[in-house]
């Protein structure tokens, strides 16, 4: 199941920065057209506000659930959900998950 959750965190990165790199090439480091476009009407707005709220929910998830299960590497996926988003950082956390409790089955 591991690979699984890693393949959809690379996937869950090419995917968003499909979209993003072309935009980025056209309009380089504008973040007043960034916020602009990304404002541009009703429905970039829900999509992005609930992203942001997706993505606060998983940081505290990762926080909390890494330390209970004491997962090593988990600021990772944080870094993964705010550099990319939540498409790379749930799965790259459940995948660093799954490899610490199939570690430590093999080890019992």
């Amino acid at each position: 199941m591991a690979i699984f959750y890693l393949g959809l965190a690379i996937i869950g990165t090419l995917i968003p920065y499909a979209a993003f790199v072309p935009w980025l090439l056209l309009n380089g480091v504008n973040i007043p057209q960034f916020f602009s476009d990304m404002m541009a009407n009703p429905i970039s707005i829900f999509a992005w506000l609930d992203v942001i709220v997706a993505a606060i929910a998983l940081i505290g998830f990762i926080i909390h659930d890494g330390q209970k299960n004491q997962v090593k590497w988990r600021f990772i996926a944080i870094v993964g959900t705010l550099g990319v988003g939540v498409s790379c950082g749930l799965p790259l956390y459940l995948y660093l998950r799954e490899r610490q409790c199939s570690a430590e089955q093999i080890r019992k």
